[in-house]
């Protein structure tokens, strides 16, 4: 017999809608993206805001010298937060025509940045899109492209694989990244049954756990496409990450619905969390 399935326990509530979590210094960081706010849950359950992002915050990340980098969706900006202010890092509107949306930093400070493609919120029709590669000084620039809603992004520990989500292919894409951030060799990491990637992170065995909203759960994927693992969650799984001490915590970000209006009106999102056996690795 297998072991039993893991169960969620819920750490904090009343958020609008989570989205980016990342665990950096001891706590885990996460947008709380329809209330325009960044905040920080610690693991006794305490939310605490960071700071207002007006055109709604999603991927999170922070430069070697430790201001965070923030991606504004609305007006598709990186922005720069050095805990006092807001600045603008990077415009991205000549590169990306809808929303952007998540970001994973490398430890040289240079953000790939994900974007819709088209209109989501209104149904528009769907169109393919690019990652976008943002240096440390802010200059910018397509890092690859006919991606189907790429996502999520992690990047293995010894910086040489990025591994990115397509939601609307049902599959996890990896590239080589070079010694300048350029992306190369393409080529199908997992192809999904059933599963929708949104948010993911990666573990100390080359595995990616990641966050399927249609499918409420969280899986763990091994290279290949084999599922090593599945957390069924009551409402929509949005995004997870590894952290804690041991980095064996996995944090679950939930939600009753994807649209704005919805979740406004129910403030119901959560943050929930399980131990694993794997501890997380790599960025983010």
């Amino acid at each position: 017999m297998g072991s039993p399935p893991r169960k969620l326990s819920v750490l904090a509530t009343g958020l609008v809608f989570g989205e980016g979590p990342r665990w950096h210094e001891r706590r885990l960081w996460l947008s709380d993206m329809h209330a325009n706010r960044v905040v920080t849950v610690d693991e006794d359950g305490r939310v605490d805001r960071i700071v207002r992002v007006a055109g709604r915050p999603s991927g999170l990340g922070w430069l070697p010298d430790g201001r965070m980098l923030v991606v504004s969706m609305d007006d598709r900006k990186l922005l720069r937060y050095d805990g006092r202010s807001l600045e603008t890092h990077a415009d991205l509107s000549d590169l990306a025509e809808h929303e952007i949306n998540d970001m994973v930093v490398d430890e040289q400070g240079r953000a790939y940045v994900s974007q819709f493609g088209f209109d989501l919120h209104h149904q528009g029709p769907f169109a393919k899109t690019d990652i976008l590669l943002v240096e440390p000084d802010g200059r910018a620039r397509r890092a690859a492209g006919d991606l189907a809603f790429p996502n999520g992004m992690v990047i293995t520990p010894d910086g040489k694989t990025l591994i990115v989500g397509e939601s609307f292919a049902a599959r996890l894409t990896a590239f080589d990244v070079a010694e300048d951030g350029s992306l190369s060799n393409r080529r199908v990491f997992a192809k999904l049954e059933g599963a929708t990637p949104d948010g993911i992170c990666l573990d100390a065995e080359g595995c990616v756990w990641l966050a399927s909203p249609p499918s409420k759960e969280c899986l763990r994927v091994r290279e290949g496409g084999e599922v090593l693992e599945r957390i069924a969650t009551e409402t929509q799984a949005i995004a997870c990450m590894l952290g804690g001490n041991d980095r064996r915590t996995l944090f679950v970000l939930t939600s009753e619905s994807i649209d704005p209006d919805e979740c406004l009106k129910k403030k119901s999102a959560r943050v929930e969390t399980v131990k694993v056996d794997v501890a997380g690795a790599g960025l983010p």
